[in-house]
């Protein structure tokens, strides 16, 4: 369903919008006086912070158990049962937490010379109460903002990790995936140079055609997946099209490859829309060709339509069997499963990658649910789509 949200009145101030929790930089907070903990909060909430309060040694370990990541940490020195230094050793003595910069605060005069004993348990910087409120977030903010850049970097790390692996893969498509039905095609033209008899120069025709369009499928997906990279998605020929139509379209093409498997369709409602339908056949030749592929053979391949919604249109393809439970978190993936069965024929891996990037340029959603020996594919539409990978009408 489809909802609007009020504007603000024109001299409204906006407030501030805190960051989404997985994007908020987290800093821990251990006191055992409660109100030192409400005034430190107080001076270092930030809409992009996240802060974690502990009154405790025990508290603060069970919050670093729950939580990653954690930006800063700052400890009071004199607590019961377990002090800071202990708490800090703790922290150091952990592969996943002895990256955290560690602040000690404490109560005590100087002249015990604690600040050593700080400094060996491995903190950054020792502060004495009262607090100054202007140092404190100085201070702070300087390890926030170390932390975003360590997140950015790290994310352009990953970015480029990516971009290395899938380049790699092109070269593997290039230099492996494509030669083998361009061996085929060479040795079909070899024979029928020879001129044999007409049943073998048919059969060799029906190779060199049938490697071809292997070729040619390849090519499109290589194609798609440099437009997908290049522009943030796809480009979209949008129109008027009826989804229940498109679904039986599909199958006539794919029931040519699997004339014995049985498929049930059943379609609710209005299906009709604006999308692109050379797309989303796509999509759906990719699902229903996967079911009846690796589907069980003794369970129908079932395809809904659900027109119910006034905002959107959602088809379902399930079929028999599970998928592994470790390939379902990769399996939008491209070029995944690069690992085949010796003398088998399989796809490059970009399908389901592709069919997910045609579903998102629609603005929709594509989900799988594989579980008690189903299997379900979900797309859902909204029922005009707003192009989110380039402008309409462009070209493939």
């Amino acid at each position: 369903m489809c909802s609007h949200t009020p504007l603000p009145p024109a001299n409204a101030v906006p407030a501030p919008v805190a960051a989404p929790a997985a994007d908020r930089i987290k800093c821990l907070l251990v006191d055992d006086v409660e109100e030192n903990l409400i005034a430190l909060e107080a001076l270092l909430q930030r809409p992009d912070v996240q802060i974690l309060k502990a009154s405790s040694g025990a508290a603060a370990l069970e919050l670093l158990l729950a939580h990653e990541d954690v930006a800063l940490a700052l400890l009071d020195v004199q607590m019961p049962e377990m002090n800071g230094f202990e708490l800090a050793e703790l922290v150091r003595g952990s592969e996943r937490t002895r990256h955290i910069p560690l602040i000690f605060m404490t109560a005590g005069t100087r002249e015990q010379n604690w600040q050593f004993r700080g400094y060996e348990s491995g903190a950054v910087d020792f502060l004495y109460k009262p607090i100054d409120p202007h140092m404190l977030t100085s201070k702070a903010q300087v390890f926030f903002e170390l932390h975003r850049r360590k997140q950015a970097l790290a994310h352009e790390l990953r970015e480029r990790t990516e971009a290395l692996r899938i380049n790699e893969m092109f070269m593997a498509v290039l230099s492996h995936d494509l030669r083998t039905p361009l061996m085929s095609i060479t040795a079909a033209a070899t024979v029928l140079k020879r001129q044999p008899a007409p049943d073998k120069a048919a059969a060799m025709a029906e190779r060199v055609l049938s490697s071809s369009q292997r070729m040619g499928s390849m090519i499109e997906d290589l194609l798609d997946v440099t437009r997908i990279r290049q522009a943030g998605g796809l480009a979209l020929n949008l129109g008027p099209a009826d989804l229940q139509r498109l679904v039986q379209r599909t199958l006539e093409e794919v029931r040519s490859a699997f004339p014995d498997r049985a498929v049930e369709v059943h379609s609710h409602g209005d299906t009709q829309g604006v999308w692109d339908g050379e797309r989303l056949c796509q999509v759906l030749s990719n699902l229903v060709g996967n079911a009846m592929h690796h589907g069980d053979t003794d369970v129908p391949v079932r395809c809904e339509i659900d027109g119910t919604h006034s905002g959107c249109v959602a088809v379902t393809v399930a079929n028999g069997g599970t998928i592994p439970p470790a390939l379902l978190p990769r399996l939008f993936d491209p070029f995944r499963g690069r690992d085949r069965e010796p003398g088998r024929h399989q796809g490059l891996g970009l399908g389901l990658f592709i069919a997910q990037q045609i579903v998102r340029s629609h603005q929709g959603h594509i989900a799988v649910e594989s579980t008690g020996g189903h299997t379900r594919f979900r797309v859902s539409l909204p029922r005009v789509a707003v192009p989110a990978g380039g402008p309409a009408g462009a070209g493939r």
